[in-house]
């Protein structure tokens, strides 16, 4: 499992330098910027261009984890599609060549014939990268590679990624929005069980030097039996007294209003599903809370990886709701990735309907859900 695991944060710091070009390069940032109006409007190609950044990340991972492990090419699964169609109406399949040229004629094809942003991304994608860490190399776990499935995100909060702002105000080191939200999560799971066992989440934006010029970190987790393994440094023990959480702004109020005698003032606001779970992960806070259907199993599987290795986990929330009423307090079956939401529509089979608790402790979930059940 070293050697999947490094293979994983390889891929996920290739697609964090992917999406630092974009914004550094100027020829890549003209094409990810908002779409202009009137007489200026972009063409389809130009518009597509936030997608196609993601698309382009996913197939690097699929590309570079199934090179290396063949028995899981087609066990790797995403959020995007990639199929586009440029503006001579083409339907061209977006994926990783054997050249790093041909990967770039590919690329401009979708661009409409923009060599010049195709040839940078193509540097980006067939460039080679190593990591080096010690508690790699020590990694001595046996886990079946034929039962293993692998969910990626290339880019979570894509819209805080394309409006690139830097945002300076925040409250106990969250952030609400801006570049730091943005995240490559990629989430290893078992194909009987349906849990997460591995996990990498990588913030391409943690850190600015006076410049902007942009470093990253990457965060990795395994769960599986008894082991638990992770990256994470070392925290404070939980304060029961003080509990805390992050969830969206536009979270229903009545939530709000029945977790405010827990928390006070230590309800905060974030942008994007997993910077909010590594917010729970870091211990930024307790737990993360969401009523909605608007996360997916691509957002939660590899942040759920590592807070398993933690200790903690995530949960649907209306399934517990609904388990303690009937049954009252007992086991509560974790969220699982091998299986679609059969009675869902297509674009939402794998939402985690029904909203969800990331947390760090069974004492902070408990509480949360008697808040939750008045």
């Amino acid at each position: 499992m070293a050697d999947l695991l490094t293979a994983l944060i390889c891929a996920s710091e290739k697609s964090a330098n992917i999406a630092r070009a974009c914004k550094r390069e100027d020829a890549l940032f003209q094409l990810l910027i908002e779409e202009k109006k009137g007489p200026e409007k972009n063409k389809k190609f130009v518009q597509d261009f936030k997608t196609l950044a993601d698309v382009i990340i996913q197939e690097v991972i699929k590309h570079d984890i199934g090179k290396k492990f063949p028995e899981l090419a087609f066990h790797i699964a995403g959020e995007e599609s990639n199929h586009f169609e440029n503006g001579l109406g083409e339907t061209i399949i977006v994926k990783v060549c054997k050249t790093e040229q041909e990967t770039a004629e590919l690329i401009s094809k979708v661009l409409d014939g923009n060599l010049k942003a195709a040839n940078l991304l193509a540097k980006c994608i067939h460039e080679d990268v190593h990591i080096a860490g010690p508690v790699l190399g020590k990694l001595n776990i046996d886990i079946p590679m034929d039962t293993i499935g692998i969910w990626v995100d290339p880019i979570d909060s894509t819209n805080q990624y394309i409006k690139g702002q830097l945002e300076e105000k925040f409250k106990s080191g969250i952030h609400p929005y801006g570049l730091k939200s943005a995240a490559v999560l990629i989430g290893v799971f078992d194909r009987n069980s349906g849990q997460p066992i591995m996990g990498v989440i990588n913030v391409p934006f943690n850190e600015a030097d006076p410049n902007l010029r942009w470093k990253g970190k990457y965060y990795w987790g395994i769960s599986y039996n008894d082991i638990n393994i992770h990256s994470i440094p070392k925290q404070l023990p939980a304060d029961y007294n003080q509990l805390s959480i992050v969830m969206s702004s536009s979270e229903k109020d009545s939530i709000k209003k029945a977790l405010t005698p827990l928390c006070g003032e230590r309800i905060y606001y974030a942008s994007g599903a997993g910077y909010k779970i590594l917010c729970t992960i870091l211990g930024l806070a307790d737990a993360y809370v969401i009523t909605t259907d608007t996360t997916f199993k691509w957002d939660t599987c590899g942040p759920h990886a590592i807070l398993k290795s933690l200790g903690g986990g995530i949960v649907n929330l209306a399934k517990v709701l609904v388990e303690v009423k009937e049954r009252g307090p007992g086991a509560i079956p974790e969220l699982q990735y091998k299986m679609p939401d059969e009675g869902a529509k297509e674009t939402e089979k794998w939402a985690n309907r029904g909203g969800l608790v990331a947390y760090r402790s069974q004492q902070h979930l408990e509480a949360i859900i008697n808040a939750l059940l008045v």
